[in-house]
């Protein structure tokens, strides 16, 4: 039995080193011109409204963030009391989730209310954002994207730093295949020690924390 429970913990060891440190869990792709040499290898699509994509943070160095993308280049953005607009029109949201009725007159009421003094609205964003505003709408310049999350109520996403320049953009995830219940301000921490202290709190956790009914999952 305990050289059954030090074979588990060693796998389970192995796999988490692997996936904190050395792969990530998304089909990459390349926003860019198809090459034509390396033909099925390298699958090319543009990025679609909607897509789920996983792109490089434009607020945090060196940190991989997934969110939806709502608009693309041309595309006039607007929320009115949590309902999205996109090119004038309501946008159905069969995906988004709210778990509470509270309200966020800047979070809600996008962009007409002003960021200055938002807590976690970026310093650059004030400024960019106004530039971009036509006609009370949020218009996305060429080469980016405008995206948000699907828990909608505790994103932090374009509404709080921006655009997404095109080149950060990095691939779509293609399903879940494991979700651990981690702390808010994990991604903070970015040291090789804490790192290795996470991976020493999800083996502790690894079953009380882990979030069964999401394993497996197709992203879509």
């Amino acid at each position: 039995m305990p050289e059954s429970i030090a074979g588990i913990a060693s796998v389970l060891v192995s796999g988490l080193f692997i996936i904190t440190f050395v792969v990530q869990a998304f089909e990459r792709f390349t926003p860019a011109a198809k090459a034509g040499y390396l033909g099925p290898l390298a699958p090319y699509r543009p990025v679609h409204r909607l897509d789920i994509v996983v792109f490089i943070s434009p607020s945090e160095r060196g940190l991989y963030v997934v969110k939806r993308v709502i608009g693309t280049p041309g595309d006039h953005i607007q929320l009115r009391d949590r309902v999205v607009y996109v090119n004038g029109k309501p946008e159905p949201e069969p995906y988004v989730k709210y778990l509470t009725n509270s309200r966020d007159f800047y979070r809600d009421n996008f962009p007409s209310v002003s960021p200055d003094g938002v807590t976690n609205v970026t310093p650059e964003w004030p400024a960019v954002l106004r530039q971009n505003i036509q006609n009370g709408e949020l218009v996305v310049p060429p080469h980016s994207y405008f995206a948000m999350g699907d828990d909608r109520e505790v994103s932090l996403d374009s509404r709080y730093w921006g655009f997404i320049p095109e080149e950060n953009v990095i691939g779509r995830p293609l399903f879940i295949y494991w979700s651990f219940d981690t702390p808010d301000d994990q991604y903070q921490h970015t040291e090789m020690s804490e790192r290795v202290k996470f991976i020493g709190h999800v083996i502790l956790h690894f079953f009380d924390k882990t979030r069964w009914n999401r394993m497996f999952r197709l992203v879509h």
